[in-house]
């Protein structure tokens, strides 16, 4: 059987994720993974609009991953865009740039479209039973989420309340102050009514994160729980309800320097991971779930699968 190499590039409000395949029939084999901190949305998330600073650093990070797919003899290179230039009043200038300097075509997909395709990566390494699963991705302008089962999604929804947004808008105290903290936690109750609704329709038994912010969160944990763990060797990984608790607690005490130095810590992910923590305890307070996990499958895994079986 033919073996194909294709690329997908997912072009988040924080970082620009690259994955390298080797596609064979229905089947694909992960060659590199490497990601570029392009911070798209930083300077104008809230204004719709992308700076100009953060398009240069865009074309820099496209450009680095272009690199490094210039090793792999790559055949295909899919670019899928969410939630900056989705929302952007010039994100289709960005796509155009982006086509006339690199040559890469950026399709910008839905929110409705961004949640059914990270079902479509959790799903290839969690199974899913008969209990409904609250899938949740946070990301630097979107957060989705999908309430799902073996039998497929439920519901879903996407929201622009992502880490760069809050960030941007509350623009909070180092460390973080309580009476901050409380204000972020009535925004999110406001601007999801539909979620919690959602929840009560479909008790959910377990809470699967799919995010470079999950991803930190599992890290630190396993550097303090299993010191030894690789977790960059592992798709997916259980957390503990009281360990996710002690992670927030220490982050939300913890200044950007002392948050820099805790084994675990995502350089990148200084800021953003003090938003995402409380996002992530306030749904744990919405859902109460039996069991939490990290899953590092997301939106770039979705599309691969999406694209062998619809094109290749």
């Amino acid at each position: 059987m033919e073996k194909t190499r294709v690329a997908i590039i997912d072009l988040g409000t924080n970082t620009f994720n690259l994955l390298i395949t080797e596609v064979e029939g229905n089947t694909y084999r992960i060659l590199r993974e490497s990601k570029y901190p392009a911070r798209l949305g930083e300077g104008g998330i809230n204004k719709a609009t992308i700076t100009p600073e953060a398009m240069r650093r865009g074309v820099e990070a496209l450009t680095s991953h272009l690199i490094t797919i210039s090793e792999y003899q790559v055949e295909s290179i899919f670019c899928f865009a969410t939630s900056a230039i989705r929302s952007a009043t010039n994100g289709s200038e960005f796509v155009r740039r982006v086509k006339q300097e690199l040559g890469l075509t950026i399709r910008v997909i839905p929110g409705d479209e961004e949640a059914q395709t990270i079902f479509d990566g959790v799903k290839q390494v969690i199974p899913l039973g008969e209990e409904y699963s609250l899938i949740m991705d946070i990301g630097g302008g979107s957060i989705e989420f999908i309430i799902a089962n073996k039998n497929g999604i439920a519901w879903k929804d996407s929201y622009n309340l992502g880490v760069a947004r809050l960030l941007e808008q509350f623009v909070p105290s180092d460390p973080i102050k309580d009476e901050e903290i409380a204000k972020i936690e009535k925004y999110l109750e406001a601007r999801t009514q539909t979620l919690i609704e959602a929840v009560q329709q479909f008790p959910v038994e377990r809470l699967i994160g799919s995010s470079g912010s999950f991803d930190t969160l599992a890290a630190i944990i396993a550097k303090r729980e299993y010191p030894l763990l690789e977790l960059s060797k592992i798709t997916s990984f259980k957390l503990r309800s009281e360990a996710l608790i002690e992670t927030h607690n220490l982050l939300i005490t913890s200044n950007t320097d002392e948050r820099r130095i805790i084994p675990g810590m995502d350089p990148d992910r200084v800021d953003n991971i003090v938003p995402a923590s409380i996002i992530v305890q306030w749904v744990l307070k919405w859902v109460k779930p039996m069991e939490v996990w990290q899953c590092s499958f997301s939106l770039k895994e979705g599309a691969i699968l999406q694209i062998i079986n619809s094109v290749l």
